[in-house]
């Protein structure tokens, strides 16, 4: 998909609800929500005059230049009509009793349905569920919550973490309402402790009525996730902050507005986020790791610990927290914690080839690089294409003295994943010990294209092209280095040398005076042959 920002003003243009003779108005009629043209406006309604369809319609809009929103609207306003045929028929009043009719609609004659899974970003929109006729806990949820607010029922949305369903509640009679199960009942308990609500605050906006702008928070939060999934940051972060605005309170978008935060690199605002996420549901284990990959990158690494450990003791199976913390004790050098936490992390998942190429790697960081071969070797016969087990194989092979064992492990890598820059550099540097210049300089090449911008890669070209009696490569080569990166002494070093050889004494004498300014050991020989061939020179 386009990674483009998210428009704040939107094209829908709404017009006021049409009743029809033969039908009873709808509750909804006439309300100043029908006629919003952009979320800023629906923002600025009352909840009395907020159109909850109408404003989901203008997400969808957002999200897809495809979406006509009056159409859709005129399809909701069909359907509430045929339920309210249906109640009259009956001689039922819009109260609890009319929630069978509803469900019976709904779900037996039309169908709808949950996804099996929480993949598809699109089903998260009010008109991808009336297209497709399925969609997430939420945007079922915003459908029966729009027919319901055309038919005057008093039902509510309700969030609890990580799930969103519905309630009937007229100050008398309260219903829980789960659209992911064809609208069946469901105890407030069922709730509490299926998704683990946190009882202990109760300026939380879990177990409550939702009022309609409220729900549409929740709409904001996973349109956040959805932007994020694709790559708009930009847009993920205008969708979250909303969320956060709207609903303080819900741990969800205070954690997932400091995943946005992490992502651009702004770590002490998704600290701020996940501290404030923890402080309305300190059990959310997803949260804690999040922390900690936050401290992490700050290279507070006993905070990051501290988290990962909490993270653990919420939720033991974790397996991506027990790869985090296993980092984090690699880069304390405690090995021995990293290799307990990884092995424990592969009793509970043995064919996660990743777990075996992280071990490999801290075998590699002690050291011991048989050991560390071995667990690479274990991740390969596991996934054939895990390129970074191949890499880590071949750098094995290296503190082993398997030369071409070394050399057939970085290709293997690079048939997989072939812009590679590890892999290319190896190679090149591999091959330069050989002494088969022409084959590292087709690899030097290679990683030139990746990143070219790189003064330790030109100054190993030319080094290269030196070796090969190249002398002008290898001084175009150094002249570069020297350009990215004017205090590299051996680049100077190295110039000097082409130059000389090309008998360019002048400028060769200039660069073995600035190599030995760097600290450079330039051999007395060397530089007596440069200073009396520019001295004649002149």
């Amino acid at each position: 998909m386009k990674k483009t920002s998210l428009v704040i003003t939107c094209v829908l243009i709404l017009s006021p609800q049409v009743s029809f003779s033969r039908h009873q108005p709808l509750a909804n009629d006439g309300k100043r929500g029908l006629y919003a043209r952009s979320i800023e406006e629906v923002l600025l309604l009352s909840d009395d005059e907020f159109d909850l369809a109408t404003a989901a319609l203008i997400v969808s809009e957002q999200w897809s230049d495809m979406v006509h929103g009056r159409t859709y609207l005129s399809r909701l306003d069909e359907m509430a009509f045929e339920i309210q045929k249906r109640l009259e028929k009956k001689s039922l009043k819009p109260t609890y009793k009319a929630i069978p009719v509803i469900n019976n609609y709904l779900f037996r004659e039309l169908r709808y349905k949950a996804v099996p899974e929480a993949e598809n970003p699109n089903a998260l929109f009010l008109h991808s569920v009336l297209d497709n006729k399925q969609g997430y806990c939420l945007s079922l949820s915003i459908l029966y919550l729009s027919l319901a607010e055309r038919l005057g029922i008093p039902i509510y949305g309700v969030v609890v973490p990580g799930h969103f369903f519905i309630r009937y509640d007229d100050g008398q009679t309260q219903l829980n309402i789960e659209t992911t199960q064809r609208g069946t009942n469901a105890t407030d308990k069922h709730y509490i402790d299926k998704f683990k609500v946190p009882t202990s605050n109760n300026n939380s906006i879990y177990m409550k009525n939702l009022n309609k702008i409220q729900t549409l928070g929740c709409l904001f939060n996973n349109l956040g996730n959805s932007y994020n999934d694709i790559g708009n940051t930009e847009a993920a972060l205008f969708a979250l902050q909303k969320a956060v605005q709207i609903n303080p309170t819900l741990s969800e978008s205070r954690a997932n507005l400091g995943n946005v935060y992490l992502h651009k690199g702004q770590i002490e605002e998704a600290i701020y986020e996940y501290q404030t996420a923890l402080e309305i549901n300190p059990g959310d284990a997803k949260t804690h790791n999040n922390l900690g990959n936050a401290y992490f990158r700050q290279n507070r690494m006993q905070d990051a610990i501290s988290q990962y450990t909490l993270s653990l003791e919420l939720d033991p199976n974790y397996i991506d927290v027990y790869q985090n913390i296993a980092i984090a004790y690699s880069r304390q050098e405690k090995f021995g914690h990293a290799i307990l936490n990884l092995k424990q992390a592969m009793s509970l998942k043995p064919e996660i080839p990743s777990l075996y190429s992280q071990l490999g790697e801290v075998y590699y960081l002690m050291g011991d690089y048989g050991a560390a071969a071995f667990q690479y070797k274990k991740a390969i016969s596991l996934k054939q294409d895990l390129a970074e087990a191949h890499y880590g194989l071949g750098i094995c092979y290296n503190k082993l003295g398997l030369i071409d064992n070394e050399i057939q492990a970085y290709k293997q890598a690079l048939a997989i994943k072939p812009d590679m820059l590890a892999a290319l550099l190896n190679l090149g540097n591999t091959y330069f010990g050989k002494q088969d210049y022409d084959a590292a300089i087709e690899y030097y090449k290679k990683a030139i294209l990746i990143k070219p911008d790189d003064s330790g890669i030109h100054y190993n070209l030319g080094a290269a092209y030196f070796n090969k009696d190249d002398y002008e490569q290898a001084v175009a080569e150094y002249t570069k280095t020297v350009k990215l990166e004017p205090q590299m002494g051996n680049a100077h070093h190295g110039l000097a040398l082409g130059l000389y050889k090309l008998k360019k004494y002048e400028q060769a004498w200039e660069h073995i005076r600035i190599a030995k300014e760097l600290g450079v050991e330039v051999s007395k020989d060397l530089f007596t042959a440069i200073k009396n061939s520019h001295d004649k020179s002149k």
